[in-house]
């Protein structure tokens, strides 16, 4: 990935998160994979987001107990007031630094204000944080 905003979440897998294979729900990874696009997106957006649907999602290969989920977030897209994000989880062992891609995906996230009403995104020429 190599978009102007992107976004990184790291967690390690417990067995609280994982079914009986010993592997990560589908949902938690989702849940994961959410918190990192809201990120992307918030970023981006410069507001409140709410997820408006989740496109495809590809479970490739499973995370086990005990592995880190390194997910990274890039915004694709920018609407009006939606922001799409690809997400890319990669399993790790921390013990032998091996890294598989396990899940990718892509969200919309809509742009809120307080009343949690679609709000238009400004639109930026320059993306890149200032220095």
């Amino acid at each position: 990935m190599s978009g102007l905003v992107e976004s990184r979440l790291v967690e390690l897998v417990f067995p609280d998160q994982a079914n009986h294979h010993g592997t990560l729900f589908a949902g938690n990874a989702l849940g994961i994979m959410g918190k990192v696009a809201v990120v992307a997106a918030s970023r981006r957006a410069r507001n409140p987001v709410v997820m408006a649907a989740s496109e495809r999602v590809d479970f490739l290969a499973p995370v086990r107990v005990g592995e880190m989920l390194d997910c990274l977030a890039e915004v694709e897209s920018v609407g009006r007031s939606s922001v799409t994000v690809r997400v890319e989880a990669f399993a790790e062992s921390l013990t032998s630094g091996q890294r598989r891609l396990a899940i990718r995906g892509r969200f919309v996230m809509v742009a809120i204000d307080d009343d949690g009403r679609p709000v238009a995104i400004a639109r930026a020429g320059n993306l890149e944080c200032e220095t």
